[in-house]
């Protein structure tokens, strides 16, 4: 089996924030893996990564042809994607991550680093959706829109659900070895293949595999699909990684800004301007 190619990390950069208190209460420095387009524009628009993304695979929007052209572009990893600080660099990583931490991560980086004074929209997909529904009721004067897509405010208990099956299936691999495959050297690919293998028909509708749309992008039947795009892809990640941010993910909700948890009064709360896009068949943010 060829291996998968090699990560592109052109233009990638990293700000370091000092004693960054984490949700845990833990203390750590960490650095924050970002990239920025156009940055003479005057208008700033941040980009979280999503579940499975990396920066360089985050550029739906970046470019002369695209919807945010005329804007000061910054796409950041969320914290625990492999690129900021996460499990797979930091050894001293919190067992718990939270949204509030990738969050306040990146309000550092913008404001101290970047020196921007306003967002005019975080936009994200997915776990970036999540994580926009955090800044809009974390620093509410600081954004004037969010954008999120196929995203919630509160993960729902089916989320919670489909994502133990991956979980599980990588756990229980043979050569994840409950947790000491790092100290023999060596990395659980079965357990990342299977892990993707797992996901694939979450990600996508039954109708998109009825349709045969993986014919459409190259593919030539659904085993190839799944292998090359599924499991080859998830064997590039470390698996710790992974279960960090399905955690985080599971964990997601906007109640835990209130005092009194009510997700509902959080989002009556917001100010700031919101463009929801869901997907009329989505399977896991319905």
């Amino acid at each position: 089996m060829a291996p998968s190619p090699p990560y592109d990390t052109t233009g990638v950069e990293y700000y370091t924030v000092p004693l960054f208190q984490f949700t845990s209460g833990q203390v750590l420095d960490i650095r924050v893996a970002y990239r920025c387009f156009n940055p003479s524009a005057e208008r700033t628009v941040c980009i979280p990564t999503c579940y499975g993304g990396r920066i360089n695979t985050t550029l739906s929007f970046t470019g002369t042809d695209r919807a945010l052209q005329g804007f000061r572009v910054v796409v950041i990893a969320m914290l625990g994607n492999g690129e900021s600080t996460s499990p797979s660099n930091e050894p001293n990583f919190p067992k718990t991550l939270d949204y509030r931490d990738s969050v306040n991560s990146q309000y550092e980086l913008l404001t101290k680093h970047l020196g921007t004074r306003e967002l005019e929209a975080v936009v994200g997909f997915s776990m970036g959706g999540q994580q926009a529904y955090y800044w809009a009721c974390m620093h509410p004067a600081f954004v004037k829109s969010v954008v999120p897509i196929c995203s919630s405010a509160k993960t729902s208990l089916h989320n919670y659900a489909f994502l133990e099956g991956p979980k599980a299936a990588l756990i229980n691999s043979i050569d994840y070895e409950d947790g000491t495959y790092r100290t023999k050297g060596v990395k659980p690919v079965r357990g990342l293949r299977a892990f993707g293998r797992t996901y694939c028909a979450w990600a996508l509708s039954a109708p998109w595999f009825r349709e045969r749309q993986f014919q459409k992008i190259g593919f030539s039947d659904v085993e190839h699909y799944i292998r090359k795009n599924w499991e080859d892809s998830f064997e590039t990640w470390d698996p710790e990684d992974l279960l960090a941010l399905a955690r985080m993910w599971q964990a997601g909700d906007i109640g835990k800004i209130r005092d009194d948890g009510d997700y509902l009064k959080a989002l009556e709360s917001i100010e700031s301007k919101v463009l929801v896009m869901p997907s009329r068949t989505d399977t896991y943010f319905p």
